[in-house]
């Protein structure tokens, strides 16, 4: 991922670049009457106290900042007590009276300040302000007086306290809490947090801050120092002296111009500007998992988090209402520290802000989201405050009138005779002090000399009246040049106030011409982007439309193929219909002729085979059943043809799960009472069975199972016995219903229906012969046992008594 900033610094950049490039520009703003924020933004341990304050022999930007101020305005400071901060945010001016009066009672405090001159410097941070690069600000207003106020404040745990309040302590008197019970730790008293609040002109400011009038870089770092020593730090796992609590070092630079002589400061309070310099030490981001902050440490910690939270919604709230033309609330007062400085992000100030990048490797997901925001902020834009106009006295001032005082008093000093003798051109004065009366000889030769005194005397006396004409001729013409001055500068001012005038209104002109273009700037970018997003909606809505219609095409397709395949279908099963028509129409008429021919050839033998069957019934078990004759047994049976069993009209069998024979399964075991018992070894035996006569609703309620003995006669005259079984299903109106699902025969053939022949070549064998090998047969194998496929139960069996 790559990210753009304005600058980017390497790892061996120097301060003094670091500081040409950044905070530079912001103290020139400072000089010119313009107020700037400075804060550095990181992870824990990145570097952002070290930018900020430097370490001994390289001294970081705020020593900076401080040694240019006063490189600046050096010569230009006002005496102390000139300037004096209210309790409002504001700033007066004060008689040359009152601020001497201040500055005796600092001087009888009991503790005497050193003078600035003769401070000895703390040696633990003197290498810090020792800058040797003496960068100072061109063009300053030397017509201006100037005093520089510090004060340094601390947000820690979203409370704001004075770092530089001296809490007096009084160790006789006991220390009381809340709950009326004596401090333990008598030696520390907690602070009192600060409040913010709002001056005349919407700024914010804390108020009860104790603000420092300093007059020297050393003195100033000196404050700042007193106060750093009382910052709240901690040891985390991440950095050995981590910032507990963002630090706001401000410093503010009053000014005010001098009057028409260039002597006392102006007094009117109009004409002060006070500006002011930011220098923000934000504590770093941090993740509690990896900082192992427990108690106050977490507690620190999450306040930290949220403040700067805070900081970067506010960021987001103000980019979105300039991208987009919205008019979303910025959360200002969700934090102090953004609380604090609201007045910079809506336009009172420059903003700069170094961001400090750790490149280790653990650092690695914090780095990115500081990267992220700081990059989201270079597209906020911050208004900038208008010029302050200009006073309406001349320029320059201050030393044109030093240098006619200086050069009046040198005139009013020499005592006749030309200036300079090495000049060439001279002045009228000068002119006229030669014009002077030649002093007499002033030699005394006799003591009676009573001529010399007398001329030296009147030739003084003229000398001196001529000197008294000279000095009120002067004072007329100074009296005159000053008038002269006073009303050319009157009409000076006059066409410089009418010019201010036309300028003004030429401003606003254009002010509202730039206010025009932005409101149509700001509509022209909310149109962009509904048309971006209308751009990005179409195209969704296109590609939606596509895919229905390939979905559509699809499923056209599909239902043109389902309707063919019905079709050919229908064409395939009406075919089938007709043709399977067709042939049962025919076997049922062939079977109707050979039935009506069967059973006329089988009416006369009915009764003897009702005889048979009776005797059958009736003979005792032992006994051998009788023979039937032998001619019946050697007529040709008539040859049928291929008929269904007689299933019964069931509907078509479905494909269900069937339980496991396991399971215990019952059965209904339908024998109807007309059936005719048969002595066959073989006999159907259903274990678990109910036997009824006639199926019942509420036996076939108990099982699961049903089974239907069927006999009837065969086609060759033998009894055939058809065990017809299905399942038991419940229906929904509460009844039993019966699906069939398998038929077994059980089967009995006369041992007669074909010979066997021991010897195939005899073709004439005698009847004794057949009747032996009839009863050879019956000896040898009187029944064959015949399993069907699929068939599971006892009944499942088919005798068949044939020949072997």
């Amino acid at each position: 991922t790559q990210y753009s900033f304005k600058e980017v610094f390497g790892t061996l950049v120097v301060q003094k670049e670091l500081f040409d490039v950044v905070a530079k520009p912001l103290v020139e703003d400072l000089i010119r009457g313009k107020n700037g924020l400075l804060f550095t933004y990181g992870v824990t341990g990145s570097g952002k106290t070290h930018t900020m304050t430097g370490s001994p022999g390289d001294g970081g930007l705020l020593p900076r900042c401080l040694d240019m101020i006063f490189n600046s305005i050096g010569p230009f400071q006002a005496k102390r007590f000139v300037f004096k901060l209210d309790e409002k945010n504001g700033v007066d001016v004060q008689c040359e009276v009152d601020a001497l009066l201040e500055r005796q009672k600092r001087d009888v405090m009991p503790v005497p300040k050193t003078p600035s001159g003769k401070r000895q410097i703390d040696p633990e941070f003197a290498d810090m302000i020792n800058v040797q690069d003496h960068c100072k600000v061109e063009e300053v207003d030397e017509d201006n007086v100037y005093s520089v106020f510090v004060s340094y404040i601390e947000i820690y745990n979203n409370y704001i306290y004075d770092l530089l309040e001296e809490a007096p302590f009084d160790p006789i008197k006991p220390k009381w809490n809340n709950c009326n019970t004596p401090v333990r730790n008598g030696d520390f008293i907690p602070p009192q947090s600060k409040i913010l609040r709002e001056d005349q002109n919407h700024n914010m400011y804390v108020t009860g801050c104790t603000e420092v009038e300093v007059k020297s870089t050393e003195e100033a770092f000196e404050v700042f120092w007193r106060g750093q020593k009382k910052r709240r730090i901690a040891n985390t796992q991440l950095n050995r002296e981590s910032s507990r609590s963002h630090s706001v070092f401000i410093i503010k630079l009053a000014q005010a111009p001098l009057d028409a002589d260039g002597d006392n400061v102006l007094q009117e309070k109009e004409q002060i500007t006070l500006s002011q310099l930011s220098l923000v030490d934000l504590a770093g981001s941090e993740r509690t998992n990896r900082t192992k902050a427990e108690g106050n440490r977490l507690r620190e910690a999450g306040n930290i988090n949220q403040s700067l939270m805070t900081l970067r919604t506010c960021i987001e709230v103000l980019r979105e209402n300039q991208m987009y033309g919205t008019n979303k609330m910025v959360p200002y007062r969700d934090s102090k520290l953004t609380h604090l400085f609201k007045n910079y992000f809506d336009g009172e100030g420059k903003v700069r802000m170094i961001v400090c990048v750790n490149p280790k490797a653990e650092d690695y997901e914090e780095s990115v989201q500081v990267m992220r925001f700081a990059e989201m902020t270079q597209e906020v834009e911050v208004a900038r405050p208008v010029d302050k106009p200009l006073c309406g006295l001349t320029p320059g001032r201050r030393f044109r009138n030093q240098a006619f005082r200086e050069e009046l008093s040198r005139k009013l000093e020499i005592r006749g005779g030309p200036i300079n003798g090495e000049t060439e051109e001279q002045s009228v004065s000068e002119m006229l002090l030669q014009s002077f009366p030649p002093l007499p000889s002033c030699e005394l030769l006799d003591v009676n000399d009573d001529q010399t005194l007398p001329k030296l005397i009147e030739v003084l006396e003229k000398r001196h009246k001529l000197r008294q004409m000279l000095s009120e001729e002067f004072a007329k013409n100074v009296l005159a040049f000053k008038t002269m001055l006073q009303e050319f500068d009157s009409s000076v001012v006059s066409k410089e106030n009418y010019i201010q005038g036309k300028l003004s209104e030429k401003e606003k002109i254009i002010a509202g011409q730039k206010m025009e273009l932005e409101r149509l700037e700001k509509k022209t970018k909310t149109l962009e982007y509904k048309i971006e997003i209308l751009e990005k909606t179409a195209t969704i809505y296109e590609e939606d439309k596509r895919n229905l219609q390939q979905e559509l095409e699809s499923k056209s397709q599909k239902l043109q193929r389902q309707a063919s395949d019905k079709r050919r279908l229908e064409a395939r099963l009406q075919g089938m219909v007709a043709e399977t028509t067709m042939k049962w129409e025919k076997e049922c008429e062939r079977r109707v002729a050979a039935k009506q021919l069967e059973m006329q050839n089988k009416l006369w033998v009915k009764d003897e085979k009702l005889k048979q069957l009776k005797a059958i019934v009736t003979e005792p078990k032992n006994e051998k059943p009788e023979r039937p004759s032998r001619e019946r047994d050697r007529e040709k049976p008539v040859q049928r043809s291929v008929s269904p069993s007689p299933v019964p009209n069931a509907p078509p069998v479905r494909l269900r799960h069937r339980r496991s024979r396991s399971a215990g399964e019952r059965w209904v075991d339908h024998k109807p009472p007309s059936n005719l018992p048969t002595e066959t070894v073989m006999q159907p035996h259903v274990p678990h069975a109910i036997t009824v006569a006639a199926a019942s609703e509420k036996a076939l309620a108990k099982c699961d199972k049903y089974m239907l003995t069927h006999q009837e006669l065969a086609s060759d005259g033998e009894i055939e016995t058809k065990l017809i079984k299905g399942d038991v299903f419940k229906t929904r109106g509460g009844g039993q219903a019966v699906q069939f699902t398998e038929i077994e025969t059980l089967k009995q053939e006369s041992p007669t229906g074909r010979k066997r022949r021991s010897s195939p070549s005899n073709p004439n064998p005698p009847e004794d012969a057949a009747d032996s090998e009839w009863t050879d047969v019956e000896t040898r194998c009187s029944v064959a046992v015949e399993m069907r496929a699929g068939s599971t139960l006892g009944p499942g069996y088919q005798h068949h008594a044939q020949p072997k």
